[in-house]
């Protein structure tokens, strides 16, 4: 997927106020117009104008967009870093993802299911404060015992003259127990303060957990590859599996199958009820690095009757 520079595309400096950025798109706008402009391009360059001006006429948008395209290389094939977006903390509610059908495909993938478009209506001195949302990264370890953790969020800011970026801001957060992903944790009047003497508005943190070493996760079930051995597979055998509460055993059934499927009730993420987990036994060959290895397998094969590929016919 192609990069698309935003600012090139609008005539303005990466440091562009948002009132340059605003004339700038209006100039270029009334040019490549359809309905009035000649050139033969017009409709394409009115659509990729609309894009550009969607992105950097806000604020949002655009700080995100910045702290991405900061790491990009010019010639390079572009793929957003995975959950990019984490610890980026917007505003209001309301996706904008039917909006991203219009843009390019570099667009959707970056803000077409993501961000949410701050509420624009007139605020009044009554009005609560608006409600902030951000996507925090946390280990499933954090899930299955509950933790408190210091995160930092990063906040788009306008200055006086007009130009857009980022501050940090830092909290320390309650993780409870047993959360899943896509869950959210709401920290009351972390968001905007209100127009008047009415409450802040609240935060929501949005989880997503870090990929594991070890298990997939759906939901508030745990899935983990367990090797085992042949001998462990055809004669059955009781074995050591790794939880996220601690080593269990589970014993594995006679003639057990490589992508057999055993069930550690309870065993999965804390809650109501709790998640399992689930062991898919993977069965693993003992290497032939060593002469009497090789041997044992030439005995192997002229004493079992066995064909792995009797089932295709061959």
């Amino acid at each position: 997927m192609q990069f698309k520079d935003y600012y090139q595309i609008m005539g303005v400096a990466r440091d562009a106020t948002q009132d340059e950025i605003k004339r700038s798109y209006r100039k270029l706008a009334r040019k490549y117009h359809p309905d009035v402009s000649k050139e033969s391009n017009a409709e394409a360059r009115f659509k990729e104008l609309g894009e550009a001006y969607e992105v950097l006429k806000d604020t949002e948008k655009r700080a995100a967009y910045d702290q991405l395209g900061a790491d990009w290389k010019g010639g390079q094939e572009f793929r957003p870093p995975p959950d990019w977006k984490a610890g980026f903390e917007f505003r209001g509610a309301g996706s904008t993802g039917s909006e991203a059908p219009n843009y390019s495909d570099f667009f959707a993938s970056l803000f077409g299911q993501s961000f949410r478009a701050s509420n624009a209506r007139h605020k009044t001195f009554n009005d609560r404060g608006e409600d902030h949302h951000a996507k925090v990264v946390i280990s499933l370890e954090d899930s299955y015992h509950g933790a408190t953790r210091s995160i930092t969020l990063q906040v788009p800011v306008v200055d006086k003259q007009g130009h857009v970026s980022t501050k940090e801001r830092v909290l320390n957060i309650n993780i409870p127990r047993g959360i899943r992903e896509s869950q959210h944790i709401r920290l009351s009047g972390q968001g905007s303060a209100s127009v008047g003497e009415n409450k802040a508005g609240d935060l929501y943190l949005q989880i997503k957990f870090q990929k594991h070493p070890l298990y997939r996760v759906d939901g508030g079930d745990l899935y983990l590859n367990l090797p085992a051995s042949p001998w462990e597979a055809a004669l059955g055998a009781t074995v050591k599996v790794p939880t996220l509460g601690g080593i269990v055993e589970l014993k594995i059934p006679k003639a057990s199958l490589s992508g057999s499927k055993l069930r550690l009730k309870g065993l999965g993420l804390p809650g109501n009820p709790p998640g399992d987990c689930y062991v898919a036994l993977v069965i693993t060959l003992p290497p032939a690095d060593t002469e009497i290895a090789k041997d044992f397998y030439r005995k192997m094969e002229q004493e079992l009757n066995f064909n792995p590929r009797a089932k295709l016919g061959v």
